[in-house]
C-alpha cells in the first residue's frame, strides 16, 4: 500500500495561505484544509470558504457535521471545487464543535458516523476519509476505536486517520486536548494489524521525519500537525525521504 505523508487539518492554521506556503516546501505531501462546517459550505460564501490555488494539489477538504444528507451535499460541492479528497472530522474536541454535534463527540455514535460516510461516498467519486481519536472521555480505546473503524470502513471510507490520543469533551480546552491526554501509538498499530488491507494513518505529537519514518513501519500514513508550523523547514525533506525524488 502506498505510504503517505500529510499535513493535518488545523483550525486557524491551514488556510489557503498556509497551504500555499507548505506546498513550496513539499510538492508531494497531502494537504488538508481547516475544518469547514457542512452548513457553511451549503449556505455560505463558497469561494471564500473553499477557494484554493491549483498549486496546492493534492489537497483535501475537511468537513464538520453529523447530518448525512448535508454532508453528502457539502461533499458534492467540494468535489465540484476540485478537491482531491473529502475528510470527515471525528476528532475535534472544541466546545463550539460539540454544540453542533460533530467532531470528537461523534466517537460516541459510530453508527451515525458510518451513515455519514456512506452518504458522502454515494455522492462523490473522489476518496472519502475520516479523521478520529482513539476514544473520548471514559471510553475504552480498544472497543471504541475498533467499532468506529469497522463501521466507517464497511461504509466505504478510503482511509482512516487516527490522532493517537483520547479527547476529553469536558474539562480540557482544545489546546490541552493536544497535549494532556497521553499518546498511545501502539493502539493505532494494533488497529492496522487488524485491518491489513485498509489504509490506516497516524497523527499526534510527531516532530521529525525520522519519527515519521519509524511510524511508517507500522501504518500506511503519517500526518504532521504542529511540527508543520513550528518547524516548517522539515517539510523540505519529505519528497526525497518518502517519495524518492532527487534532493
Amino acid at each position: 500500500m502506498k505510504k503517505t505523508i500529510a499535513i493535518a487539518p488545523m483550525m486557524d492554521w491551514t488556510d489557503r495561505h498556509c497551504r500555499f506556503f507548505h506546498r513550496q516546501l513539499t510538492g508531494r505531501a497531502l494537504l488538508y484544509t481547516e475544518m469547514v462546517v457542512a452548513d457553511a459550505v451549503i449556505h455560505g460564501a463558497r469561494e471564500r470558504l473553499l477557494g484554493f490555488d491549483d498549486v496546492e494539489h493534492p489537497v483535501a477538504l475537511q468537513l464538520g457535521g453529523s447530518d448525512p444528507a448535508k454532508l453528502a451535499e457539502a461533499a458534492r460541492i467540494g468535489e465540484a471545487f476540485g478537491y482531491d479528497e473529502i475528510n470527515l472530522n471525528v476528532g475535534c474536541p472544541s466546545d463550539r464543535v460539540q454544540s453542533g454535534t460533530f467532531g470528537a463527540c461523534l466517537m460516541k455514535t459510530p453508527a451515525l458516523v458510518a451513515d455519514c460516510v456512506a452518504a458522502m461516498k454515494a455522492s462523490v467519486k473522489i476518496p472519502v476519509t475520516v479523521k478520529c481519536r482513539i476514544g473520548v472521555d471514559e471510553q475504552d480505546p480498544e472497543p471504541a476505536l475498533d467499532t468506529l473503524a469497522d463501521g466507517v470502513l464497511a461504509a466505504g471510507a478510503d482511509a482512516l486517520w487516527v490522532h493517537a490520543r483520547k479527547a476529553w469533551l469536558q474539562g480540557l480546552s482544545p489546546k490541552e486536548n493536544r497535549d494532556i491526554p497521553p499518546l498511545d501509538y501502539p493502539r493505532v498499530y494494533r488497529l492496522k494489524a487488524r485491518k491489513p488491507n485498509e489504509f490506516i494513518g497516524i497523527n499526534g505529537g510527531i516532530q521529525s521525519l525520522a519519527e515519521a519514518s519509524a511510524h511508517l513501519g507500522h501504518v500506511d500514513g503519517v500526518m504532521l500537525g504542529r511540527a508543520a508550523y513550528h518547524t516548517p523547514g522539515i517539510l523540505t525533506g519529505v519528497d526525497t525521504a518518502f517519495y524518492g525524488e532527487a534532493p
